[in-house]
């Protein structure tokens, strides 16, 4: 990796001129100490060492079934007891006291307050506290729209840093090495994190005309949100490629000098010690914190402040690009999901599920009746676009045969009484029909109770909006991401160890589940720190040594 000649400048220019340049120093200066790498941490422990309470929201959806991690919802508020660990924090909800990802939830500004949703009832001393932080920011509003609006100007000044970083240290050299990498890796690996680059800049500058320097409180920014709100929609399109990003990033990290590469190429533009793919996760994050700033300047702008109207609307309008992108997260767990199941049906005919679909809406059994008057028992699968149906085996009966499929886009949802159907001269109950507007072909289908009748029902109507909500939001899932997903249950099928669940989906092994009772805090998880890479996900975690003894045990290797 060789420096510039200089020639070049040494920043994208847009369209309206050149960007005033903040070296990371000047940055760091003007920035509290959580925004600087491994600041957050520190400055947490300084705050709960203290007596402090501190809160943190979270950035997206964090599912969990370990018993030792902490589960919540994107948006949700958690009060943080412990931050020694860099990538797991100690926290409580309204449910429990648990680990879990600090990547996955951002600080909150102002810990004065005590948020809605969580529980506060620790005694007659805390709730002294509490009267009394709710008396100081009584006295503080002011400060306290001060901090979120200077937390905003001082992330979005860092955020421009960092893509600068990726687009003129990483891109650029990239683009040099034509043996090293081609234009379909580089289009893969950075997706349109440029365009990116250039918008955030035109944004910024809009910002720091709205800010006002000497009295903070008083800027209205929520005009510049509003101003940039379509532009944002090109975030959609970075996200959906995140995934295969970090795929092809992975392949290329496995040989050393792809990795002694960009490590040259951080040390030459003097970037922050964090690894390509955390740079390349940024703009994931940042797109989900918007909401959770906007929301909390929202909560200290005043009905009379003149922006109040304009940050409204501009919380809105961020909050469902975000849901949309955290929809997107939801979605691309659920393919890896779908891909598993398939793979252990047995005698598998036609298309992939993933071909066409994304999301399992409902499951369950119900007696499929023909023209004939014959009936069959069968297990059903409804996904978005079509109804899979399969026969259990006689023996076996977690073992599933694929039979067919239905289109669910050509087809008609009809509630059926109970008694005799004129359509198949039968009697029946708890019956409804989906027919074919197309052909007029009619299936009758009856379930054993009322109450499975309904949800299926209601399931069925539930997938005809899931579909039309999907194509309004764009909620697409690339083609090499579905590949991906089928290729990894196929080789996980093929593995030694196979799990089985009740449909025949394999599932991976447990972790060994330890549950201390006089320790307040348990294990650690033991996981591979993925703040900095991997696709939205949680971070992975190490094979338990305890289910890799148990295993090889002769008893058990058939």
């Amino acid at each position: 990796v060789a420096a510039d000649g200089g020639t070049e400048s040494s920043a994208l220019v847009d369209d309206n001129g050149s960007e005033e340049d903040y070296s990371y120093e000047e940055l760091c200066q003007a920035t509290p100490r959580y925004l600087q790498p491994g600041g957050e941490q520190l400055a947490i422990n300084e705050l709960i060492s203290d007596g402090s309470i501190v809160y943190a929201e979270a950035l997206w959806d964090h599912v969990t079934m370990d018993d030792q991690e902490l589960g919540f919802k994107a948006g949700d508020v958690i009060r943080v007891l412990e931050a020694s660990n860099k990538d797991w924090w100690w926290g409580r909800n309204e449910d429990k006291e648990a680990w879990f990802p600090a990547s996955f939830v951002r600080l909150r500004v102002n810990q004065e307050e005590v948020p809605e949703n969580c529980s506060s009832t620790q005694g007659e001393e805390q709730d002294a506290d509490i009267s009394k932080h709710r008396q100081k920011i009584a006295e503080n509003k002011d400060q306290m729209r001060t901090n979120v609006i200077q937390e905003i100007m001082n992330t979005e000044r860092v955020y421009i840093k960092h893509l600068k970083d990726i687009c003129e240290g990483y891109i650029r050299q990239c683009r040099k090495h034509t043996g090293m990498f081609t234009a379909a890796q580089l289009s893969t690996i950075f997706g349109n994190i440029e365009d990116i680059y250039k918008f955030q800049r035109k944004f910024l500058k809009d910002l720091e005309k709205q800010y006002n320097k000497e009295e903070p409180h008083l800027s209205e920014i929520g005009s510049c949100f509003l101003q940039h709100q379509e532009g944002f929609a090109i975030y959609s399109e970075y996200c959906n490629n995140h995934p295969s990003a970090c795929i092809e990033l992975s392949k290329l990290m496995k040989q050393g000098k792809y990795r002694h590469f960009f490590e040259a190429c951080r040390l030459l533009q003097q970037m922050i010690d964090i690894a390509i793919d955390g740079f390349l996760l940024t703009p994931v994050q940042k797109i989900c914190k918007y909401p959770l700033q906007l929301a909390e300047l929202l909560k200290y702008t005043t009905q009379e402040h003149s922006d109040y109207n304009n940050i409204k609307a501009a919380y809105e309008a961020m909050k469902n690009v975000a849901c949309l992108i955290n929809e997107r997260k939801r979605r691309l767990e659920s393919i890896d999901k779908i891909a598993r199941w398939q793979v252990s049906i047995v005698d598998w005919e036609g298309p992939d599920v993933l071909a066409r679909s994304s999301e399992l809406i409902h499951s369950g059994e119900l007696t499929k009746i023909s023209k004939q008057g014959k009936s069959q028992q069968r297990t059903f699968f409804l996904f978005d676009h079509q109804l899979v149906f399969c026969k259990k085996d006689l023996l076996r009966r977690d073992i599933l045969y694929y039979k067919d499929r239905i289109d669910m886009d050509e087809m008609e949802l009809v509630d059926t009484e109970d008694g005799r159907d004129k359509d198949f001269n039968i009697n029946v109950k708890n019956a409804f029909k989906i027919i074919n507007r197309a052909t007029e072909e009619i299936h009758l289908f009856c379930a054993k109770k009322q109450e499975d009748k309904k949800r299926w029902m209601e399931a069925c109507e539930s997938e005809r909006r899931r579909v039309q909500e999907d194509k309004e939001m764009g909620m697409e899932i690339s083609e090499n991401q579905k590949k991906q997903a089928m290729q990894n249950a196929r080789k996980s099928r093929h593995g030694k160890i196979k799990g089985v669940s009740y449909n025949g989906c394999p599932v991976p092994p447990p972790h060994q589940s330890l549950h201390p009772i006089h320790q307040r805090h348990i294990t650690v998880p033991t996981s591979i720190p993925q703040q900095q890479v991997f696709a939205l996900a949680e971070p992975k975690r190490k094979p338990s040594l305890f289910w890799h003894t148990f295993n090889k045990l002769t008893p058990f290797k058939k």
